[in-house]
């Protein structure tokens, strides 16, 4: 490429970006595909019609241009930025216009529906607006959904699956284990006193190794999610790790959802999308009802550990909650709090009540679902958590 076509690029691309108000300076006209992908832009960020917010995509005056409130305007510029843009901006654009020109209500159409691009947080503008949903867009509505969990369980079943089951395995522990099964670290420090320094060694009198996890080895995990708006797309990722984990044999699960009532939605869990259908996304927290329930169905402490989902703001008895969270941890259950599980790190959140968590042993912490084995993993084994250097409630 010359200098004098970089110099173009970046005029060109400039001239993207600011929008062509008569102040933008670039003095660059556009034509065939640019043109079309300056239209896609202006519908959004240029405000004007649609209930848009009247601000260019450089923060100026207002311009004339709009999406319109029209099912048909709106099916056809959604199928011009999956034509101009690559799928992760094309996300981030219907994100953006379902924020900012008030769209949800035309997601109720069909042909709306079909033509978004699925991704988690249009399920959970799907999963809000569910109980407004007319039963002509219903079908439509589960197929989107249906997609994209089918897109999640593809891109994490497999390792999560195959991390527990290693857990499960490493928990069993026994005492007379097969050579290649013995963990040489626990071990030696259970052998410490027979050190003989005269040979420099330790005589290992009693081994410890690594059992395998047969079937009638269960852990019980109950996953305890807080249905509050904020926590759309953790709703939708925990979701599908409970039928993950419902998928287990050696794994008990149960799964809770909560705003400030409680309804637990086991018995659904072969199938992630009734879960997230049963769910009502919105309203008030109370997540001491909700942990009084989950600490209700715990059968075998030991052996159980409780994930608590929330950005943590309560609406019911905190130090009834903190009591709940402290007796099932002295009762030997694992506890852990994540503020919440999605890639985009963790919402506003109570810091105080993470603070007051983190006292008692339980740091509440923001968790991608690429993470998420890992910790539920060291839960298991009863080992540190893998807490990320950048959580904010630890």
């Amino acid at each position: 490429m010359t200098t004098h076509d970089a110099a173009d690029e970046r005029l060109r691309r400039w001239r993207l970006v600011l929008g062509g108000d008569s102040a933008d300076g670039t003095g660059r006209a556009l034509t065939g595909q640019d043109a079309a992908m300056d239209g896609a832009l202006t519908a959004l960020y240029g405000g004007g019609g649609g209930g848009g917010t009247g601000t260019s995509r450089k923060g100026g005056g207002s311009r004339s241009a709009g999406l319109g409130a029209s099912a048909p305007s709106v099916a056809r510029w959604l199928g011009d930025i999956r034509t101009y843009f690559p799928s992760s901006v094309v996300q981030v654009m219907q994100r953006d216009a379902i924020q900012r020109l008030g769209l949800s209500a035309l997601l109720l159409e069909p042909e709306m529906l079909e033509a978004v691009e699925p991704d988690v947080h249009l399920v959970g503008t799907l999963l809000s607006l569910n109980k407004a949903m007319p039963e002509t867009t219903k079908e439509t509505a589960r197929a989107v959904v249906r997609k994209v969990v089918a897109d999640i369980e593809k891109r994490l079943a497999t390792r999560t699956r195959a991390t527990l089951t290693g857990a499960l395995d490493r928990s069993a522990r026994i005492n007379r284990p097969r050579h290649r099964d013995i963990d040489w670290d626990r071990t030696i420090r259970a052998n410490l006193r027979n050190y003989l320094p005269e040979y420099g060694t330790v005589v290992p009198e009693r081994l410890i190794g690594y059992g395998r996890a047969s079937q009638s080895v269960k852990k019980e995990v109950v996953l305890c999610i807080d249905q509050s708006g904020s926590m759309a797309a953790s709703v939708v990722y925990a979701s599908v790790f409970g039928a993950v984990l419902a998928s287990m044999r050696s794994i008990s699960t149960r799964l809770v959802v909560f705003d400030t009532a409680v309804v637990d939605l086991t018995d659904q869990l072969d199938d992630p999308v009734d879960v997230l259908f049963g769910t009502q996304l919105g309203g008030g927290t109370d997540i001491n009802r909700a942990l009084a329930y989950c600490q209700s169905q715990i059968t075998r402490p030991a052996d159980t550990v409780v994930v608590l989902i929330s950005d943590l703001y309560e609406g019911g008895i905190r130090d009834e909650m903190l009591k709940r969270v402290a007796a099932m941890k002295a009762s030997g259950v694992q506890f852990v709090a994540l503020l919440a599980l999605s890639d985009e790190g963790a919402p506003a959140y109570d810091r105080d009540h993470a603070a007051a968590l983190a006292a008692l042993g339980a740091p509440a912490f923001a968790c991608t679902p690429d993470l998420f084995p890992e910790v539920m993993a060291a839960a298991i084994e009863k080992r540190p958590l893998p807490i990320p250097d950048t959580a904010t409630g630890s």
